[in-house]
C-alpha cells in the first residue's frame, strides 16, 4: 500500500511560495465528499487533482481502518488517565477561579488529570501542521510539569492579531488567522461599565456584541460507560505534544453519564453520532495523525476566519 503522504497528481506535499500552511488529514473517515470538496476549494492546485486518485487513497485508508477494527478493537477503552501531581494544585485552583473556566465548565462533573494522548478519540480529523509546528517551540521536549500545565491550560491572552472593519452603517467584520475566533455573546452594559468613551450625551446603557476566542483549554469528554476519552478542545496542542514525544498531558475532564448530556457539552457532530465515537470498535485516535497509512499532508491556501456582526435599531411609541 502506498503511504498517504505521497503526492497525488496536481498536489505536492512540499512547501512552495503560493501557500502558507500544511493541513494534515486523516483519510478513510466520513465524509468522503467533505474531503473532495476541501481539496478542490482549499488546496493549492486542488482543482487539477484527479478525483479517482483521491478516492483511491481515501478508500485504502478506509480499508485500513477496517483492519484496525479487528487488530485494535476497543483500544480506546484502555486509555490511561493519571492523577495530577500535587505540585500543580495551585495552578489548577488559579484556572478554576478564572471566568473562562467557570463559564465553560459549569454544567457537568469536571476534574483535572493527566491523559494519555495516543488513545484520545477524535471528532476533528484534520489539524494545521504549520501552526502545530510553530507552537511546539513554545514548549520544547524537555518541559517541566508547570510549563506543560501552562501550555495545555493557558490563562494568557492568545498571541493572535484580529482585524476589525466597519463595512456598513450597522455591519462590522472581524478577521483572524485563528480558527478559534468566534462570536461569544450579547451583553447589556450599565453606564458605569463603559470606560474611555466620549459620548455626545448621557448614556442610558449599551449592548455589546462580543467577538473573541474560546477558553482555549485542552479538555476531554469522559464517557462513563466504557471509559473512553474524546478530545474536545486543544487539537493542535495535543498533536504538537505528541510530535515532541510527550505521551501524557494535563487536561480538563468532563464526565457524561447519559447521551443527552452530550447536547450541552460536546460538538454537534459528536452529539449527533455518539455511537460512532464511544461504541465503535476502532474510532479515529490521536495517534492516527502519525500513521503514514492514514495521514495525508496537503498544501493549503492561506485562509482567514471572518465573523460578521450586524445590528438593527427600531424606535416605537407605546401607551400604558
Amino acid at each position: 500500500m502506498k503511504t498517504m503522504e505521497q503526492a497525488h497528481p496536481g498536489i505536492s506535499p512540499g512547501k512552495s511560495d503560493n501557500f502558507a500552511n500544511e493541513e494534515i488529514w486523516l483519510l478513510g473517515q466520513p465524509l468522503l465528499r467533505d474531503y473532495l470538496r476541501f481539496v478542490e476549494e482549499s488546496v493549492v492546485d486542488g482543482n487539477k487533482a484527479n478525483p479517482a486518485v483521491l478516492i483511491d487513497e481515501w478508500r485504502a485508508a478506509n480499508d485500513y481502518y477496517e483492519e484496525l477494527a479487528t487488530t485494535e478493537a476497543n483500544i480506546a477503552n484502555t486509555v490511561e488517565c493519571r492523577e495530577l501531581d500535587l505540585s500543580l494544585k495551585p495552578l489548577t485552583e488559579t484556572v478554576m477561579a478564572d471566568s473562562r473556566y467557570r463559564k465553560t465548565f459549569d454544567s457537568l462533573p469536571t476534574r483535572f488529570g493527566m491523559v494519555e494522548l495516543d488513545k484520545l478519540v477524535l471528532y476533528q480529523i484534520r489539524v494545521t501542521g504549520t501552526f502545530a509546528d510553530s507552537i511546539k517551540t513554545r514548549l520544547g521536549d524537555q518541559a517541566d510539569l508547570e510549563s506543560l500545565f501552562r501550555f495545555c491550560l493557558p490563562l494568557d491572552p492568545p498571541d493572535t492579531s484580529v482585524r476589525t472593519q466597519k463595512v456598513g452603517s450597522k455591519r462590522y467584520v472581524f478577521s483572524s488567522e485563528s480558527t478559534d475566533l468566534r462570536f461569544q455573546e450579547p451583553l447589556v452594559l450599565r453606564p458605569d461599565q463603559i470606560n474611555d468613551h466620549e459620548s455626545y450625551g448621557p448614556i442610558a446603557g449599551a449592548v455589546s456584541l462580543t467577538v473573541g476566542f474560546g477558553s482555549n483549554f485542552l479538555n476531554v469528554i469522559h464517557d462513563a460507560d466504557n471509559q473512553r476519552l474524546l478530545l474536545h478542545n486543544g487539537y493542535h496542542r495535543a498533536y504538537a505534544l505528541r510530535a515532541l514525544g510527550i505521551t501524557h498531558a494535563p487536561a480538563i475532564i468532563q464526565t457524561v453519564t447519559r447521551r443527552d448530556e452530550l447536547d450541552i457539552s460536546a460538538n454537534s457532530d459528536v452529539a449527533k453520532s455518539p455511537g460512532y465515537y464511544f461504541n465503535a470498535p476502532r474510532p479515529p485516535l490521536l495517534k492516527d495523525f502519525f500513521d503514514p497509512k492514514i495521514r495525508k499532508v496537503l498544501p493549503v491556501k492561506k485562509m482567514f476566519r471572518m465573523i460578521e456582526v450586524n445590528f438593527e435599531v427600531k424606535e416605537y411609541w407605546l401607551t400604558e
